[in-house]
């Protein structure tokens, strides 16, 4: 589909990748991989056409449509949410307002018989047809299924975009491009602003609705669900592995082995060239071997290695003092802003030690309770923090209070105390400040590079309680490698409020759920959660339920077990969504294909339009269509 051939890319005389070439073809799921700095985003913005490589050509078909998303966009805030995300249909839009245009012409002429009137039947009939392929009748619910797929509520789609926050308005974005169904779809970092139900629904779009799609993500997780191939970048050249993620880190581990040999018997191969033609350098017997032994050392080429990951670097953050038994405890806790009540009635006790996980849609009031904790705001009940409790919190504008003036390394020597501040380049390394990055000013810093050293900072300050609003927003892989590590070994409290499932796999032992107003407490880690809720909500993830409909559901599902199987129940519930959606599709066919049958009619009854043969064709035509659209309705009902 798209022909990638022997790119290349340099900044600053520095090559990015040389002489890349690889195919992109309908249906592939690439996960695009490598440290960062490696040339990935470079990668998709030339995929996308928005960037020139130094040389090689980027292939695409004349009727093949890329859509990409990138990191950072700038986002209108001029429309509704509905209005901003319909942009993705402007071509069907400008359709129906030409038809509604001439229906209503159509509706106060009475010059039946005239030669304006007939073009105006045909133009119509001609657009209506165009219309119905084009899915015209159907767009609204494509519309909004995605969007509430992505998060967003249903009362949501008539608000203003600029109420939202920069992540909100990011997913708008993404429904965009998905609703576009384009042959290829590029996207870096799509997960950052998504809560777990909407990485969830995303993952299902990719794989099963989706053409081609090439994504950078360092959701562990998300890559290995929606992809099927995998094509690493390393030391300006790629390797393209067939298979989803895990299989690719198994080949990825021989390879280096295989490149670590390699090297080891090159530089033995080195070692005995050099030593013959020192031995025999002055000895004329031995002149034509030496000068073989020299050239043979000029054609060698050196053997790159993949750079060591750093993730295997242990780090063990200590607790200050102990705390008490119980550092948080919550009692009938409550929030409201005017007549918004964010949640209410919030019991939950935290033990020292534990690690939890503060889980679900955004908006559902995850930092605000992290705030009540906090301190930062007024709430209602009791909040007690426990005795000798030390907090150290990582907000999501932690970032923007670094110091300006200090350089990488400085900010972390000023915090970092005993041994760990021998392995403070290890650390930064550790965290892609390796090198020349670590006498960087903090004020140069991009965004993800400021949170990145603000989590640094924060896991080596004394403290005996960690508070983590969505920590792994901006780290790669192997960042979140050292990171989960440190807080599984850290010995003290920690609230982890994140979407990244990978990340809390085997870190959390509780889960609590915020949605609907409450506070939901679940025992066991974060799949254990997951797999609980899927089996409690059997209809759509977003919709609302009340305490009523909820006992319904408990009712019902309790009369049903042993009756069907969780598989069999799900099974049930995509037919009738099914059915339900081909109804309503049916019902609308129909009204369309009489109104036009309608307006045929009239026309037909005019005397110039009775010897009009191409009326009576397009009239026998829509009839046809519309006695097997009644029969498809009938046989939904």
């Amino acid at each position: 589909m798209v022909l990638i051939d022997n790119l290349s890319v340099e900044f600053s005389a520095r090559p990015l990748f040389t002489d890349v070439s690889y195919v992109i073809n309908n249906n592939d799921r690439i996960a695009l991989v490598g440290k960062n700095g490696a040339g990935k985003s470079t990668m998709l913005k030339i995929i996308a056409g928005l960037q020139q490589p130094t040389s090689g050509t980027v292939s695409v078909p004349r009727d093949t449509t890329i859509a990409y998303l990138p990191q950072v966009m700038v986002l209108s805030d001029e429309h509704t949410v509905r209005e901003e995300a319909g942009r993705a249909f402007e071509h069907i839009t400008e359709i129906e307002e030409e038809l509604n245009r001439l229906n209503t012409q159509l509706a106060n002429r009475t010059d039946y018989e005239s030669d304006t009137y007939m073009s105006l039947v045909e133009r119509f009939t001609h657009l209506n047809e165009q219309f119905q392929i084009m899915g015209g009748m159907n767009y609204q619910a494509d519309l909004e299924r995605t969007l509430q797929g992505l998060g967003f509520r249903r009362e949501d789609l008539d608000r203003p975009t600029k109420e939202f926050s920069g992540g909100w308005r990011m997913r708008i974005e993404l429904a965009k491009l998905l609703l576009q169904h384009p042959d290829v779809l590029l996207l870096d970092e799509p997960t950052n602003h998504l809560d777990i139900e909407s990485i969830q629904w995303l993952e299902n779009f990719l794989s099963t609705s989706a053409n081609a799609v090439v994504l950078v993500s360092h959701d562990r997780a998300f890559i290995n669900n929606v992809t099927n191939r995998t094509i690493e970048i390393s030391c300006g050249k790629i390797y393209d592995y067939k298979v989803k993620y895990d299989e690719y880190v198994t080949l990825h581990a021989e390879r280096r082995k295989q490149q670590l040999r390699a090297l080891e018997n090159q530089q033995k191969e080195i070692a005995d060239a050099r030593a013959f033609i020192e031995r025999f350098r002055y000895q004329a017997t031995k002149a034509v071997q030496v000068q073989q032994k020299i050239r043979q050392l000029e054609k060698i080429v050196p053997i790159e290695v993949d750079e060591v990951d750093n993730s295997a670097l242990h780090l063990r953050f200590t607790c200050s003092v102990r705390s008490g038994d119980f550092p948080v405890i919550c009692d009938e806790v409550g929030k409201n802003y005017g007549e918004h009540c964010v949640f209410s009635g919030v019991n939950l006790t935290i033990r020292r030690g534990e690690k939890v996980a503060f889980v679900g849609r955004n908006g559902e009031g995850k930092t605000t309770l992290v705030k009540c904790i906090m301190g930062e705001i007024p709430f209602d009940g009791t909040l007690k923090v426990g005795h000798n409790v030390q907090i150290g919190y990582f907000a999501q504008n932690q970032a923007q209070m670094l110091e300006g003036e200090y350089t990488v390394f400085d900010t972390i020597d000023r915090v970092a105390k005993g041994e760990i501040r021998l392995k403070i380049r290890d650390i930064l390394g550790a965290f892609m400040f390796g090198g020349e990055a670590g006498e960087k000013k903090v004020k140069f810093l991009s965004g993800g590079e400021r949170t990145r050293l603000a989590m640094i900072k924060l896991l080596l300050e004394p403290v005996n309680c960690l508070i983590l609003d969505e920590p792994t927003n901006h780290l790669d892989m192997r960042s979140k490698d050292v990171l989960k590590a440190a807080i599984r070994d850290f010995d003290g409290t920690v609230i982890v409020v994140s979407h990244d499932r990978e990340f809390l796999d085997g870190l959390v032992t509780k889960v609590y759920e915020f949605g609907d107003g409450k506070v939901r407490e679940h025992l066991g880690g974060i799949y254990d959660f997951l797999r609980s809720k899927n089996i409690e909500n059997l209809s759509q993830l977003n919709t609302k339920v009340t305490p009523s409909t909820q006992r319904e559901e408990d009712e019902k599902q309790a009369s049903n077990v042993g009756a069907l199987s969780y598989a069999e129940q799900k099974a049930q519930a995509r037919e009738q969504k099914k059915r339900e959606k081909a109804l309503q599709e049916a019902e609308e066919r129909v009204t369309q294909l009489e109104a036009a049958i309608r307006i045929l009619e009239d026309q037909m009854s005019t005397p110039e339009g009775s010897q009009n043969p191409s009326l009576y064709e397009k009239h026998s035509r829509l009839k046809t269509q519309l006695k097997q659209a009644e029969e498809e309705w009938e046989a939904l009902i």
